[in-house]
């Protein structure tokens, strides 16, 4: 992916310097890939919902608790994961602010922070161990770029393109929010059963998948930055972080009701389907006989 010399974002906060920490409980809301991370692998292993683990799409409980920062400062020059990322960041304000105006409306960037370890957030208590996430109460993606070395060597998808795929999956549950798809889902939630509740957390990433798409196709066609490979790339991380194989490479049985981010199978095919039309209109997960 030839990203470097491109426009950085503007929206990145680094709390990388000792600014995260926090002591909030987890409350209130978030989305994201966090199954990929070991601690959600663990909760497999020993039976527990990994949605109980971290608290994630909770949709219920106390209202979150409010942060009160001042603004991090931005990434200092010569960080090259953190440039990657912001370098990422702006393609994708470009691109959804585009699609935006196309269909009339009007795009409101996230802001995403780089953290080390947690971090408050509007959600709750943000913990590396979830992996990258979107909270809609505070509108940031947050992540720990340390994910990025699990990423490829514990779960066996490398290169920057599969970064770029995750970067881009939670700002689609920002175009999510920004739609009104986020608000519709949690008035659903609590009047439905556990797997109700998966189910319909499934159709929510596979969306999110699918919006990652639309971002590929679109960024290529304006930057054509992409190497062969790396769309393949970003199709293994799909693949990687299905549910079926994260319970498989836990030593677990693939119990299809508890999945919550979608199969292997499905989440390539969304993505693919968002990257076939670069259309958001491709992306209608909720009304989808077959996903």
């Amino acid at each position: 992916m030839r990203w470097e010399g491109n426009e950085q974002s503007d929206n990145v906060e680094d709390r990388r310097g000792g600014g995260g920490g926090g002591g909030f409980p987890i409350g209130g809301r978030s989305v994201g890939i966090g199954t990929v991370a070991v601690a959600l692998i663990a909760g497999w292993v020993f039976g527990i919902n990994p949605l109980t683990v971290l608290g994630l799409l909770s949709g219920g409980g106390e209202p979150a608790p409010q942060v009160q920062q001042g603004p991090a400062p931005k990434p200092p020059p010569g960080d090259r994961e953190a440039a990657f990322v912001s370098t990422v960041l702006k393609n994708t304000e470009t691109v959804w602010s585009a699609v935006f105006r196309e269909n009339g409306g009007t795009y409101n960037a996230p802001r995403l922070v780089l953290f080390r370890g947690v971090t408050p957030t509007a959600c709750g208590t943000g913990q590396a161990a979830m992996g990258p996430f979107y909270c809609p109460g505070d509108k940031k993606v947050y992540i720990d770029l340390g994910f990025y070395d699990t990423l490829k060597n514990q779960l066996g998808a490398p290169g920057e393109f599969a970064q770029a795929y995750v970067i881009a999956h939670e700002v689609g549950h920002h175009v999510q929010d920004e739609l009104g798809v986020t608000a519709k889902v949690d008035a659903m939630r609590g009047r439905i059963s556990q797997s109700q509740s998966n189910a319909l957390s499934v159709r929510v990433e596979l969306q999110a998948d699918c919006f990652a798409g639309v971002w590929a196709q679109r960024s290529q066609e304006s930057k054509q930055w992409l190497d062969p490979g790396d769309i393949e790339a970003a199709m293994n991380a799909a693949q990687k972080i299905g549910d079926d194989a994260l319970q498989r490479s836990a030593g677990r049985a693939v119990v299809p009701d508890s999945f919550t981010h979608g199969s292997s199978a499905q989440r390539q095919r969304w993505f693919g389907a968002g990257y076939q039309s670069g259309d958001i209109k491709s992306c209608d997960t909720f009304n989808a006989k077959n996903l």
